[in-house]
């Protein structure tokens, strides 16, 4: 990893926060790499697919929320600019240009979900039903809303800034009503 230069330490200074970036249809990838390049951090989450040719079938990486990224920044005009002027990315998403700030832990919950390898799948934003926390095993701490499909339990992680979410099974997880 290259040493930290005094750019990265203003992009991730501890007033750093979550926002979520609109991207130009299929450019996530190459908005995240020109983003890192800059030295600012950026979470683009990852799903595998497999997709079917005649001549063979292939796992790959699509983005869980198409036309979306997150990036870690200080809330700076400077450092929005810096995103902003990033080959395909449209805008901040939220309510005014400066974008909305969105809370840690749902970003966490997902990066939990991702590295503990839990089936995602996209899902329309879901703003009813009940909130719960799991409270045992490798996803214990994460919440969400709980819903029930054909017979199983699902956990429903949202990231309400650009009102997508994601269910993940959760049958033989312990949860509590929040």
């Amino acid at each position: 990893m290259a040493a930290a230069n005094a750019n990265d330490t203003l992009l991730t200074s501890d007033s750093s926060q979550w926002f979520a970036i609109q991207t130009r249809s299929r450019h996530e990838k190459k908005v995240a790499d020109e983003l890192q390049g800059r030295g600012i951090e950026v979470f683009l989450p990852l799903i595998k697919q497999t997709r079917k040719w005649s001549d063979r079938t292939k796992q790959i990486d699509f983005p869980l929320f198409t036309g979306y990224a997150f990036v870690h920044i200080a809330p700076e005009p400077r450092t929005r600019v810096n995103v902003l002027s990033a080959s395909g990315v449209v805008r901040f998403v939220g309510p005014t240009a400066q974008g909305t700030p969105i809370p840690a832990s749902e970003i966490e919950n997902l990066r939990t979900a991702l590295v503990n390898e839990i089936a995602l799948r996209p899902l329309p934003f879901v703003k009813l039903g009940q909130r719960v926390r799991i409270r045992s095993g490798a996803l214990a701490g994460m919440e969400g809303i709980l819903i029930g499909t054909r017979g199983q339990r699902q956990l429903v992680v949202s990231i309400s800034t650009i009102q997508r979410s994601v269910s993940l099974a959760i049958e033989g997880y312990d949860v509590e009503p929040i």
